[in-house]
This record gives structure tokens, C-alpha cells and sequence, in this order.
């Protein structure tokens, strides 16, 4: 089974796998947001933080590889009342615009294999505006123990120094890491190892 096909089939069934609700870190940052402006939600899979973007008063782009997912997204945002512009797109070879959104959000994207990671956070920073917001949270290589979540790939978790490498060179960052309980559908669901970043450019 390819990786769209194993990700289809997660995505169809009728409940939202992680939830409709927005990522906990995600809306602890609402007072960093821009009244308005743009945003984008990348591998943003059924819209749950897309959408909640979009309730925040922002212009949304949501990026996928999953015709399902994205369908879903759409569905959700007609549910909210709001807009959300969704393409279909794998986020490691999407044409990521030069500084063209206010804030960017990649919420556990670590699927994105090592070797592909260097240009994908330099394609988040590059599609961020002078000033502009990044938003990142992922799992840490702790979350192995948890199994609550995330690859069991140990490379393709996020620590601290790996953090600071990609995005040290941003005007502000700041790194969080920590152990938390998370209730994000049935596909998140308990204690977590996480690392939440905060920059902006």
C-alpha cells in the first residue's frame, strides 16, 4: 500500500480521525495572530485547524495529498460558516509561493522523510511574509515510550538542536518541550511527547 493509499483509507471513514476541533497548541496562539491577513494550513488532512484559521477572521489556504481529506476540510468549513481554499498538494513538492502568507502552520508534518526536511522548512520560511508567523508543533523522540501518536521512525521526530538548525536564523523563535495529554480525535488520544515552535520571520 503506497502512503496516499494507506492515508486515504484513514481518511475515509465517516468520523474525522483527529478530531473537528482545533490542535490545543495551535489555538494557545490565538492572540498572536493577525487580526486579518493570509494563512496557510499545510498537510492540513480534514480542515480541523484550517478552519479554525478561518474562524479567526484569516484568508485560509489548506494543502493536502488526500482527495478524501480535503473533501472533508470543505465540508467542515461549510458546517463552521466560514471560507477555506483547499489544494490538493504533496507539501514536499508543492510550489510554495515568496512571502505571500501572514502565518504559517505545520502541525505534526513528520512524515516529510529526513532527507526531504531541509527543503520543506526552508519552503515554510520562504512562503512567510517579512514579519509573518510560523507555527509548528511535532513529536519528540520521548513519544516513542507513549505510542500515543506520530512515526515510530526515531529520524523523523523533532528535538530541540534539530528546531534551532532550520529555524535559528528567523528574527524571533521560541521552542517548547514538554509532556502533554492529548485528546484529538481517535487517532490522538493521551500522554505526548511534543515540541512546539513559535517564530516569526
Amino acid at each position: 500500500m503506497s502512503e496516499l493509499e494507506r492515508w486515504e483509507t484513514r481518511f475515509g471513514v465517516p468520523d474525522y480521525i483527529f478530531g473537528k476541533a482545533p490542535n490545543a497548541f495551535l489555538k494557545s496562539q490565538a492572540h498572536r495572530l493577525p487580526l486579518h491577513g493570509t494563512a496557510l494550513s499545510v498537510a492540513d488532512g480534514e480542515g480541523r485547524n484550517g478552519v479554525w484559521l478561518a474562524e479567526q477572521g484569516l484568508d485560509v489556504v489548506s494543502i493536502d495529498f488526500s482527495p478524501t481529506a480535503l473533501e472533508k476540510a470543505k465540508a467542515l468549513a461549510a458546517e463552521r460558516g466560514v471560507k477555506l481554499a483547499t489544494e490538493l498538494a504533496d507539501v514536499t513538492a508543492w510550489r510554495y509561493p515568496t512571502a505571500a502568507y501572514d502565518v504559517v502552520v505545520a502541525i505534526f508534518t513528520q512524515f516529510v522523510a529526513p532527507a526531504e526536511r531541509p527543503t520543506f522548512f526552508a519552503n515554510l520560511k520562504r512562503a512567510l511574509k517579512p514579519g509573518g508567523l510560523l507555527l509548528i508543533q511535532g513529536y519528540r523522540p520521548e513519544q516513542l515510550a507513549y505510542k500515543t501518536g506520530g512515526p515510530s521512525d526515531p529520524e523523523r521526530l523533532y528535538t530541540r538542536a534539530l528546531l534551532e538548525a532550520a529555524f535559528g536564523d528567523m528574527a524571533q523563535i521560541s521552542i517548547f518541550e514538554h509532556d502533554s495529554g492529548i485528546d484529538e480525535g481517535s487517532a490522538h488520544v493521551g500522554m505526548s511527547a511534543l515540541i512546539d515552535l513559535v517564530a516569526v520571520k
